[in-house]
């Protein structure tokens, strides 16, 4: 604590001040490389023990190596010309396309359509995507239907998602929390200090996570889209935090060093703790099974550390710096009653002082209602749902579905090693190409369904069953069973690291209010919350939004950030509790830190609410999802929970709350 006390040190402010720009600037000028670390490979987010990521690492030693395949669809109503047909037969010729075999296959034609698959060399690569970009450029007949689909085509849609993505978020979270900050502080001049620290807080964490994606972390666009929200909010919420306990210190003190001072002794352990425990459960993830999954554990922890370091070493020797004057035109002054401030909520106390019971039973009613939309959840959103709006992509597989076997634009791949029966695999599957190799023998079988839907991705145990009751050795990949594969390790993770989660945050809470009771029921209430959140989630998906499904990965991001981002609000309610208890006893006492606490704490969830809700301009759909539970669970967490279930709770318990530790 001593060494946190630097910051607010008639000299040493100014020494912290400047040595943390240097830093947090230093940080900041890799941010620029943030984006070419990022990777869109769906197999990169996948167990290495995957079938279909061991099918892929076996193809990659084939001579076509690692395809994928940018299939072009043409239709004309009433038939094909045969300009018509020149067109997709030229596009055999095109100078510059990274092909993975030394000839194109010529197009299949019907009456009404023409097919072109055209095998790219990698998958998800900047080649790939500039190849599909240049094949749908090129002009074609009036009147003529077409489209570049195939799994080049959707992973270069997917990678145009987030071009520009991150300037734009940043744009619209950075202008959220400065509207916020003006809103909150009702000052022309004040939040400049709070947003100065959020803005170098915000570039320090995209350096950071640029050197840990050169370190080998797996970062993608979403991973990186989610760390800049999450520094937003956390930041924000933490000035928020020490600004409230550093007004309220102004008005009992002459100096401002000296009010940050007790300011820092008092808000600066709850601050801590906070941001300790959203660090660990956001450390959890590590454990997941899905890398895309796992890589936000250390990335989000990471920017947290920073948001926390930030908060307590700029934030409070700048504000110092400036002085209270920087408050204008709302100055507090020394020996100000700041009572008026707390009216609204000294009156919420009161209320839930004569009823606690009824109210926090009626919580937990509302809660358990709105988690029964649970029952509805259905994590089967495809590839092609995860897209918002129809791009191309899925408007030239719905044209090849029209007129070809839908299977036709992504086979699955079939990998038969030396020495295996590759008669009885071509006997059990119907096989489109084959290739020798290294490895063995690779064959291509078309799938019956759109292998970008639900049905496909449902046929791979068929079709793995299928062909290892012919070869037992024999692989299956391909897109659609990358699909299968990422599916079922969402669905382990979903089971495996929520537990463990609140084991873990569990842990913290009772290191923090040294107590067993309290923290029990704090994360009971959490965890109910975060529940309830989901439930109504899927109900907003479904009757408002009317998405198909909910992403596999949905259930465990939203509950990890609902229960690690959640209690920290009630960290900053229950240790201002403690600290009032003491003096007070603990009825009057969580009465009166909800009368302090309540207008910040709100502030601040209303901020960390707003910036999730920013992941909604990009458009893609388990980001719109992530945001709007995110964003409802804050607010519910923030309004109901935190402000009347909790306060009830303790203090129709009273005492109890804290065993074994003795508190009045």
């Amino acid at each position: 604590m001593r060494l946190l006390l630097i910051s607010a040190g008639r000299r040493s402010r100014f020494v912290v001040a400047v040595l943390a720009v240097l830093i947090a600037g230093g940080l900041s000028s890799q941010a620029g490389k943030l984006e070419e670390v990022q990777k869109s490979d769906l197999a990169e987010f996948l167990p290495g023990d995957a079938e279909s990521v061991q099918a892929l690492q076996a193809a990659r030693a084939f001579p076509s190596g690692d395809v994928s395949p940018a299939v072009v669809v043409i239709a004309r109503e009433g038939g094909l010309t045969q300009q018509d047909k020149d067109a997709l037969n030229g596009l055999r010729d095109l100078d510059g396309l990274p092909l993975a075999t030394p000839q194109v296959p010529e197009p299949t034609f019907t009456d009404d359509a023409g097919l072109l698959a055209i095998p790219l060399k990698g998958q998800n690569s900047d080649l790939v995507a500039e190849a599909v970009d240049t094949l749908r450029e090129q002009s074609f007949p009036d009147g003529l239907e077409h489209a570049v689909t195939g799994p080049a085509g959707f992973s270069t849609d997917l990678k145009n998602v987030f071009a520009g993505a991150d300037t734009r978020l940043l744009a619209v979270t950075g202008g959220l929390v400065l509207l916020l900050l003006i809103l909150i502080y009702r000052s022309p001049v004040f939040w400049l200090v709070p947003f100065f620290t959020v803005i170098l807080t915000e570039g320090a964490t995209r350096g950071l996570a640029a050197l840990l994606g050169e370190a080998g972390l797996v970062i993608n666009g979403q991973n990186a889209g989610i760390l800049s929200v999450l520094v937003f909010g956390a930041a924000t919420d933490y000035a928020l935090l020490l600004v409230a306990r550093y007004r309220e210190e102004l008005t009992r003190h002459e100096r401002a060093t000296d009010a940050m001072a007790t300011a820092l002794k008092g808000a600066a352990p709850a601050i801590l703790a906070s941001g300790a425990t959203v660090i660990v459960g956001l450390f959890t993830l590590v454990f997941a099974a899905v890398d895309s999954s796992a890589s936000i554990g250390p990335l989000g922890a990471a920017g947290v550390a920073v948001a926390l370091l930030m908060s307590l070493t700029l934030l409070p020797a700048t504000l110092t710096i400036a002085g209270r004057r920087a408050f204008w035109p709302f100055i507090p002054r020394h020996g100000d009653d700041l009572d008026d401030d707390y009216r609204s909520w000294r009156a919420l106390g009161r209320r839930i002082a004569a009823r606690p019971r009824p109210l926090w039973v009626g919580s937990m009613i509302v809660l358990v209602i709105l988690a029964l939309g649970l029952t509805g959840l259905d994590t089967s959103l495809t590839q092609e749902q995860q897209l918002r709006g129809n791009p191309e992509a899925v408007e030239g597989q719905e044209l090849l579905g029209e007129q070809f076997p839908p299977g036709t634009s992504a086979p699955a791949t079939v990998i038969v090693p030396r020495g295996g029966d590759v008669d009885a695999v071509k006997n059990a599957v119907e096989v489109q190409r084959e290739e020798e190799g290294e490895p063995g023998t690779q064959l291509s079988v078309v799938l019956a369904d759109d292998p970008f839907s639900e049905e496909a991705v449902q046929s791979i145990p068929r079709l793995r069953d299928a062909v290892q009751q012919a070869e037992p050795r024999a692989l299956v990949g391909g897109q659609t069973a990358q699909s299968y594969d990422l599916r079922q390790a969402a669905e382990r993770d979903n089971l495996v690291i929520p537990p463990l989660t609140l084991l873990v945050v569990l842990i913290v809470l009772i290191g923090l209010l040294r107590a067993l009771v309290a923290p029990v029921l704090l994360l009971l209430a959490t965890a109910l919350s975060a529940a309830a959140a989901l439930g109504a989630g899927v109900v907003i998906f479904d009757v408002i939004l009317g998405l198909p499904a909910v992403d596999p990965a949905l259930p465990l991001l939203a509950f990890v950030f609902l229960v690690a981002l959640g209690i920290d609000y009630t960290i900053f309610l229950m240790a201002r509790a403690r600290e009032e208890a003491l003096q007070q006893g603990t009825r009057r006492g969580v009465i009166a830190a909800l009368a302090v606490t309540g207008g910040v704490i709100t502030s601040a969830g209303i901020v960390l609410a707003g910036t999730f809700s920013a992941l909604a301009v990009l458009p893609l759909v388990v980001l719109t999802q992530l945001g709007t539970v995110v964003a409802f669970g804050v607010l519910l967490d923030t309004l109901l929970v935190r402000s009347v279930l909790v306060p009830a709770l303790v203090h129709d318990l009273g005492a109890k709350v804290w065993w074994p530790s003795k508190l009045g």
